[in-house]
């Protein structure tokens, strides 16, 4: 069985340059300055209607840390009800305790709703006080897949980290490298840690078509609102070429 590549997508255009480019699954977002936030109801509809890849929306009220209030587990809920109602092929969740760990009765409650989709865990995993107890308690769970960095700024610089929770996990769960993921450093990610899906965002700025430019004020918190990020389906035709190789 070959690698699979998995696209973190900010919106429709997005999902269907991954589809495009060969990618099998996206983890569906908005948000990514934040780290990613759950996309609307449209974007996910869109996204059902009219691609054939995997759809996974990340399920995730706010930027910030992955302590949620009780309105936003209530959010959570319905966001997930949602997903469901458009036959998403499965939800991305993250929750901790305020000790580091991982927040397991609100994680079962979340992954009992969800059914049938299934359910993977976002880099929450990594602000986790104990990875190791956090990947067990995950496999418990019956989560499928982890997104993960290794603990680090990126998968790259938590290589070593890596190839030790894929040894751990022995195939009771799947662990994904993901974070700065890209053409020149994939191949020896794929060498080092043994992982055979991986997460990339593929992305790459694209200009504003707008003649008239209003330099004196600002909308949001970026620093150039003339331009916008979107995922390259050439970027990720070029990953794919790479994970395709797995044996």
């Amino acid at each position: 069985m070959s690698g699979i590549l998995e696209i973190c997508a900010n919106s429709y255009s997005s999902a269907l340059a991954a589809q495009n480019g060969g990618a099998k699954r996206v983890e569906f977002c908005d948000n990514l300055a934040e780290g990613g936030t759950t996309p609307s109801y449209g974007q996910i509809a869109l996204a059902k209607r009219n691609l054939s890849i995997e759809i996974w929306p990340i399920i995730r009220p706010r930027g910030g840390d992955f302590l949620y209030s009780d309105i936003e587990f209530d959010l959570m809920k319905e966001d997930i009800i949602s997903c469901k109602s458009l036959n998403c092929d499965g939800v991305v969740i993250g929750i901790l305790k305020a000790d580091g760990s991982i927040d397991k009765e609100r994680t079962k409650v979340l992954i009992d709703l969800a059914k049938p989709m299934q359910v993977a865990f976002h880099r929450a995993f990594d602000m986790s006080n104990n990875m190791e107890t956090a990947l067990e308690d995950l496999i418990d769970l019956g989560v499928v897949r982890v997104l993960t960095s290794g603990g680090s700024s990126s998968a790259f610089q938590g290589i070593e980290k890596l190839a030790e929770l894929v040894k751990r996990a022995n195939g009771r769960i799947s662990i994904m490298p993901g974070a700065g993921i890209n053409e020149s450093n994939i191949q020896e990610l794929i060498d080092k840690t043994g992982a055979t899906n991986f997460h990339a965002s593929a992305k790459v700025f694209v200009q504003s078509q707008m003649v008239y430019r209003n330099t004196e004020t600002k909308m949001g918190s970026i620093n150039d609102e003339y331009q916008y990020e979107l995922t390259s389906e050439e970027k990720v035709k070029g990953l794919v070429g790479l994970i395709s190789q797995i044996k």
